[in-house]
C-alpha cells in the first residue's frame, strides 16, 4: 500500500525572487536547457525531413535537367503549367475526386453515427466491424475492389445482373451499358474509385461523429422534447450545431488527405483509362520520377501549396480553438446571425456549381444516389415523428427500429462484402477462379494460393522488411514524440507555442509535397534502395501527430504528482520516467498503434525510394506481382489476408488495453 505524504505548500516568492533566474532563463524561459534536450530530436527530424525538404523543393522547382546537367530556369516550370493540359486534368480530377468523396463520406458517416448513437446493445461490436475498412491497408482495399470490379473474374457484375439491379442502372442512365466496364470505362472509372474511397473513409467519419454526438448535452434534447420539437427540428437545431466544429475539422482533415491521394488511385487504375482518374500527385510523380524532371514535378506539387495551406491554416485554427479561453466565439462575433445562416448555403451552392462545371456527367448521378439515401432517412424520421405525435409510441418505436435495422444491415453488408470476397478468394484454387464456379464459396477450400505465394517469390522477404521498417520507425517516433510532447506540455521556455503550431502544420502536411525532395535527398546521401531511407522518412507523417496527441495527454495528467516527486528529490527527467510515462501508457499505446499501422500500410515513399525486389515492403511488393494484364487474383487475395491480419489484431489488442487504461483511473484529480 502506498502512503502519500502531504505536500508542503509552496513558498511564495519574495518580491526580488525573480533575480534567482539567470539572464538566459529570463530571456529563453526557466526550463530552456531541459527543453532543448527534450525537443532536440524532434526538432532535428522535423527540420531535416520536413521543413528543409520543402525549402529544397522550392529551389528544385526552379531547375531543369538537360542531359546530365541541371540548369537554373527560374519560373519556367511554373509558366509551362499554364498550358499543360495533363496538369489541368490532374487538378480537376483531384478536385472532383475529393468533392464527391467528402460529400458521401459526410452524409453516410453521419447516418451511421446516428444509428450507432441510438443503439442500446452491441454498439461496440458494430462500431468495431464498421472500423475494419479504415484499418485494413490501402493496398488490400485497392486490390480487393479491383478484383470485385473485374469484368471477367469479379462478382459485382454477376450479383447486380442476377438481382436485376445492373440492367436497372443501365435503364435509368447511371451506367451507359450493361455489363459495366467499371475501371476501363472513362465515364465509370472516377465514380468507381470515389466509391472505394468512400468505403474506406466512412468509418473515420462515423467514429468521429459518434464521439461528437456523445459530447452533446442530453439535457438539450430533453428540453426540446418538452417544448414539442420534432426529431427533425432536434436534428437541425441541436445535433448539427453540436457537431459543427467536429464536422469542420473532420472534413478539412479528410479533404487534405483525399486531395493528395496517390496510392489508392495508382493501385486501382494507375490514372487510367487514359488520364480519366489521374490526380495532380500522379502528374508530379510522372514528371519527377518517370521522366526524371525533378524541377517540373516539384513545381506541380508547389503550385498547389496555396490551396493546401489555406485548408491547413483553417484546420490548425479549428484544432487549437478549444485550447484558447473564449476563442470559441471569436469567429461568431465577426458574422451577423443572418450571415452565419447564409454562409453554409453559399458554400453548398458554390460547390455544386463548380461540380456541375467540372463533372456534368457525374453530378446528376451522384445527386440521384445521394438523394435516395437522404429521402429514405428523412421519410423514416417523418413517419416516426408523426406516429409519436399521435401518441402511438409503440408503432413509432417499431417503425424506427425496423428502418434502423434495415439501414444497419445495408451498411454492414457494404462494409463486409469486399472483405468476405477477399477471404474466400484466398482459399479458392486457380481452376475455380478461372472457371468462375461458385463465386461466393470455395469448392473445395484449399491453401494452394498461400503455398504459391511463398514458393519462388520474395513475399517472405517483403514481410520481414515491413516488420523491420515499421518497428524501427515506430520506436523513433515514440521516443521523440514522448520527449517533445512532455516538453510542450510541462516545461516553460520561449517558443513553445510556435513549436506547437509548427507540429500541427507538419502533421497535416501531405506526403505529396515531400516525396520529391526526400527522394532527391535520399539519392544524394546514397540511401535509395535501402530500408534506412524508409526508417528515416516514415516519421515525417507519424511524428507530428504522435507529438500533438501526447501533448494533450500529458496535459491531462495532474502536475501535482510531478511536483511531489520533485519535492522528494527526484529530478525532472526522473519524474518524467517514473511518474509521467507510467500514467501515460494509454496515450503511448495509441501513438504506437497509430505509427505502427501507418508505417505498415505506407505505399508512396516505399514505391518511390525502393526499386530492388529484396528491399520492397509488402504494399509495393504486392503491386509488383501484377505483370501487365496478368493479375494473380488468388495470390493477391492471400497476400491481402496475410497483410491485414496483423493490423486487425493490433487494433483489437490496442483497443482493449486502451479501454482498460482509461477506465482503471490511473489519473485521479
Amino acid at each position: 500500500m502506498t502512503v502519500l505524504r502531504p505536500r508542503p505548500a509552496p513558498a511564495r516568492p519574495a518580491p526580488g525572487a525573480s533575480s534567482a533566474l539567470t539572464r538566459s532563463q529570463r530571456l529563453l524561459g526557466r526550463d530552456w536547457r531541459l527543453a532543448a534536450v527534450f525537443i532536440g530530436p524532434t526538432l532535428l527530424l522535423v527540420t531535416g525531413l520536413i521543413l528543409f525538404p520543402i525549402i529544397s523543393s522550392i529551389f528544385t522547382s526552379a531547375t531543369e535537367r538537360h542531359g546530365a546537367e541541371t540548369v537554373f530556369v527560374g519560373l519556367d516550370n511554373y509558366a509551362d503549367l499554364i498550358d499543360d493540359a495533363v496538369f489541368h486534368k490532374g487538378v480537376l480530377n483531384s478536385f472532383v475526386f475529393t468533392a464527391y468523396a467528402e460529400i458521401f463520406k459526410v452524409t453516410l458517416g453521419l447516418i451511421a453515427a446516428l444509428m450507432l448513437h441510438h443503439m442500446r446493445r452491441g454498439r461496440a461490436i458494430v462500431a468495431g466491424v464498421i472500423l475494419l475498412p479504415w484499418v485494413v491497408p490501402t493496398v488490400v482495399t485497392a486490390f480487393t475492389w479491383r478484383s470485385l470490379f473485374d469484368p471477367i473474374f469479379g462478382s459485382v457484375n454477376v450479383l447486380l445482373t442476377d438481382s436485376g439491379i445492373g440492367p436497372g442502372l443501365a435503364a435509368i442512365g447511371l451506367v451507359d451499358s450493361w455489363p459495366a466496364e467499371w475501371l476501363s470505362d472513362p465515364a465509370l472509372a472516377m465514380p468507381a474509385v470515389i466509391l472505394v474511397n468512400v468505403w474506406k473513409g466512412i468509418p473515420f467519419f462515423a467514429v468521429t461523429f459518434l464521439a461528437g454526438l456523445k459530447a452533446i448535452d442530453s439535457g438539450l434534447y430533453e428540453a426540446a422534447m418538452v417544448d414539442g420539437a420534432s426529431p427533425w427540428q432536434r436534428f437541425v437545431h441541436i445535433t448539427l450545431p453540436g457537431l459543427r466544429n467536429v464536422m469542420i475539422v473532420t472534413v478539412l482533415l479528410s479533404s487534405i488527405w483525399t486531395f493528395n491521394n496517390f496510392d489508392l488511385i495508382w493501385l486501382m487504375t494507375q490514372g487510367g483509362p487514359g488520364d480519366a482518374t489521374a490526380p495532380y500527385v500522379m502528374v508530379a510523380y510522372s514528371k519527377a520520377i518517370q521522366q526524371l524532371q525533378l524541377g517540373a514535378g516539384a513545381a506541380v506539387t508547389l503550385v498547389m501549396l496555396p490551396i493546401i495551406a489555406i485548408l491547413v491554416m483553417i484546420l490548425v485554427r479549428m484544432m487549437r480553438r478549444s485550447d484558447l479561453p473564449g476563442s470559441g466565439d471569436m469567429g461568431r462575433r465577426r458574422l451577423t446571425p443572418a450571415q452565419r445562416r447564409a454562409l453554409p448555403w453559399v458554400i453548398v451552392v458554390a460547390s455544386v456549381l463548380v461540380l456541375v462545371w467540372a463533372s456534368p456527367h457525374i453530378v446528376w448521378k451522384a445527386a440521384l444516389v445521394l438523394g435516395v439515401f437522404v429521402v429514405l432517412a428523412a421519410a423514416v424520421g417523418r413517419v416516426v415523428s408523426a406516429l409519436a405525435a399521435r401518441g402511438n409510441r409503440l408503432a413509432a418505436r417499431l417503425v424506427g427500429g425496423t428502418g434502423t435495422g434495415i439501414a444497419l444491415m445495408g451498411l454492414l453488408g457494404f462494409v463486409l462484402a469486399p472483405l468476405y470476397w477477399m477471404t474466400v478468394t484466398a482459399f479458392k484454387s486457380d481452376d475455380q477462379i478461372v472457371a468462375r464456379t461458385n463465386d461466393l464459396w470455395p469448392t473445395p477450400w484449399t491453401t494452394e494460393q498461400f503455398t504459391n505465394l511463398f514458393t519462388g517469390k520474395a513475399f517472405g522477404t517483403w514481410y520481414g522488411n515491413t516488420i523491420l521498417v515499421s518497428v524501427a520507425s515506430t520506436v523513433i517516433a515514440l521516443i521523440c514524440a514522448a520527449l517533445a510532447g512532455y516538453a510542450l506540455a510541462r516545461l516553460k521556455f520561449r517558443g513553445s507555442e510556435s513549436f506547437t503550431v509548427t507540429i500541427l502544420l507538419t502533421y497535416v502536411m501531405p506526403g505529396a509535397l515531400l516525396f520529391i525532395p526526400l527522394y532527391q535527398m535520399m539519392s544524394g546521401i546514397g540511401l535509395n534502395d535501402s530500408l534506412w531511407s524508409l526508417v528515416l522518412a516514415y516519421p515525417t507523417f507519424t511524428l507530428p501527430f504522435a507529438t500533438w496527441l501526447l501533448v494533450g495527454y500529458f496535459k491531462s495528467i495532474p502536475a501535482d504528482l510531478e511536483e511531489a516527486a520533485l519535492v522528494d528529490g527526484c529530478t525532472r527527467f526522473g519524474a518524467f520516467i517514473r511518474i509521467v510515462l507510467p500514467l501515460a501508457k494509454p496515450g503511448l499505446l495509441a501513438v504506437a498503434l497509430f505509427t505502427l499501422t501507418n508505417a505498415w500500410n505506407e505505399f508512396l515513399f516505399a514505391f518511390v525510394f525502393i526499386t530492388k525486389d529484396n528491399y520492397k515492403t509488402l504494399p509495393v511488393g504486392m503491386q509488383s506481382m501484377i505483370f501487365g494484364d496478368v493479375v494473380p487474383q488468388g495470390q493477391l487475395a492471400a497476400a491481402s489476408l496475410l497483410i491485414s491480419i496483423p493490423v486487425v489484431i493490433m487494433y483489437a489488442f490496442g483497443q482493449r488495453f486502451l479501454t482498460e487504461g482509461l477506465t482503471a483511473g490511473a489519473v485521479k484529480g
